[in-house]
This record gives structure tokens, C-alpha cells and sequence, in this order.
């Protein structure tokens, strides 16, 4: 009889044992949702609970690439030719590139002159197609107007309104540009020249994409809305990485103009 007490004592103490695991983060969780434990002087802890969250990094990694669009220009070559206006936001940063290398070179010579536009009566010319530059010396430049006189003026005044702190001398014909020093404040005046400079051409991107997407809206006849947001969507994506690639070429001229 005492052994028989003794058994169901044992499987008393086993059940209660049973109902209720060991606390975990403050609460007790229910044994049914685990396997009971058999033998209550080894039973093993069950891991701290714990709940794994994405990164920031890892969240906009996936944001990104999720916005990732690519659309056969083929597919929709009757809404809008993309590669037409892949081709026209490239030219903007090509003409980036061309005001950096003709405007914000620290080195003067005869051939950074050549791009200066002079307004005369016949309309607007290259410096160097109305008269002869050449170099001086190390620290001045000569322009001959010999074979335009009458635009001398013009010619001088141009040189003097340009971005590159000119300040020319008029002897007849003889135009004189003494070559102005490298001054950390030229320097400055230069880099701000160069975010101007970029800030317009993010100004003609926003247009070539805005007239690309006002293109996209009128095509919206015979095609799905999906179709066209994609296409919206892929105009915006090509945009993004030519502002991206305008920053880049800001960044690299500033720090050659500063450096």
C-alpha cells in the first residue's frame, strides 16, 4: 500500500511539472507548446528569447533594389524612345564636363581663352574666330584684333565678364590679359563657379525628365496603367543616376580647384 502511495505521489510531482516550463522573459509559457520534461533534475534551459530585426543598411538595400526597374526599350519604343532620352541626359553631363574644362581651369593659356563668346553686331563668336590669341609671356596673353577692330570692345569686355577673374587692357587693336594669380580666394570663387555650373545642369535634367514623363502621359491611350508607371518609373531611375553622376563630377572638380 505505501509503495503504491509512494508511485502515484511521483507521477503527481511529474505532472505538475509537466504543466509549466521554467520562466522565460518574464512569463510562463504552457508545456504544450514544448515536450514535457521527464527528468525534472536534467532538463535543459530553453534559449532566451530573442527576435531578430533587418538593419537600416539591410531595409535600404532591399527598398533599393526592389525600386529597380529595367524595361526592354523595344517594348515600348511606340510610347517613347528611351534611349532618346537616355541620349539627352547624358548631354547634360557632357556639357557639365565642357563648362568645368573651359571656365574653372586654374592654369591659364591662349586655348582657355578660346571659348569665350564675344556679342557683336553680326552676332555671337568664338574669341579665337575674331582675333589671334597667343601667349606673351608666362604671365600675360595677347589678342590681335587686328582683323575685327570694331569688335575689340566687345571682345574685351567679354573677357572681362567671364568666370576667370580677367581683367584685360585695351592698347588699339592689342587686347592685353595679364594672367591672373592662383589666390586661395580665386580658388574659392572657382568652386562655387563649379556648383553653380552643376546646379544648372540638374535644372536641365529635371526638364529633359519632365518632358519625358509629360510624353509617357499623353501614350496613356491603348496601354495599361502598369505599362506606363513602369515607364515613368524606369525615365525616373535614368534621371537618378545622372544627378548621381553630376554630384560625382562636382565632387572630383571641387577638390582639383581646392586642392
Amino acid at each position: 500500500m505505501m509503495a503504491v502511495v509512494n508511485h502515484l505521489s511521483g507521477l503527481r510531482l511529474l505532472l505538475r511539472q509537466s504543466l509549466v516550463r521554467p520562466i522565460t522573459c518574464g512569463r510562463a509559457v504552457p508545456a504544450r507548446l514544448a515536450a514535457p520534461t521527464l527528468y525534472p533534475s536534467s532538463f535543459c534551459q530553453p534559449a532566451a528569447c530573442t527576435r531578430l530585426y533587418a538593419t537600416k543598411k539591410a531595409k535600404g538595400k532591399a527598398k533599393g533594389q526592389a525600386a529597380k526597374v529595367n524595361i526592354s526599350a523595344n517594348l515600348v519604343e511606340d510610347i517613347i524612345s528611351l534611349e532618346d532620352v537616355k541620349e539627352d541626359m547624358t548631354a547634360v553631363v557632357e556639357a557639365l564636363k565642357d563648362d568645368f574644362t573651359r571656365n574653372l581651369s586654374i592654369r591659364t593659356s591662349p586655348g582657355a581663352l578660346d571659348h569665350i563668346m564675344v556679342s557683336t553686331e553680326d552676332g555671337k563668336f568664338p574669341l579665337n574666330q575674331l582675333g589671334q590669341v597667343s601667349m606673351k609671356s608666362p604671365l600675360l596673353i595677347m589678342v590681335n584684333m587686328s582683323s575685327y577692330p570694331e569688335a575689340t570692345a566687345a571682345a574685351a569686355r567679354a573677357l572681362r565678364e567671364s568666370s576667370m577673374n580677367l581683367n584685360p587692357e585695351v592698347d588699339g587693336a592689342i587686347i592685353k590679359v595679364p594672367v591672373p594669380k592662383v589666390t586661395r580666394e580665386h580658388r574659392e570663387n572657382l568652386a562655387k563657379t563649379a556648383k553653380q555650373f552643376s546646379n544648372k545642369a540638374k535644372d536641365s535634367l529635371r526638364r529633359v525628365r519632365s518632358n519625358a514623363v509629360a510624353q509617357v502621359k499623353k501614350a496613356k491611350e491603348g496601354h495599361s496603367e502598369d505599362t506606363i508607371r513602369l515607364v515613368e518609373k524606369q525615365i525616373q531611375q535614368m534621371a537618378d543616376n545622372i544627378s548621381s553622376d553630376i554630384d560625382k563630377q562636382l565632387a572630383v572638380k571641387t577638390k582639383e580647384l581646392l586642392s
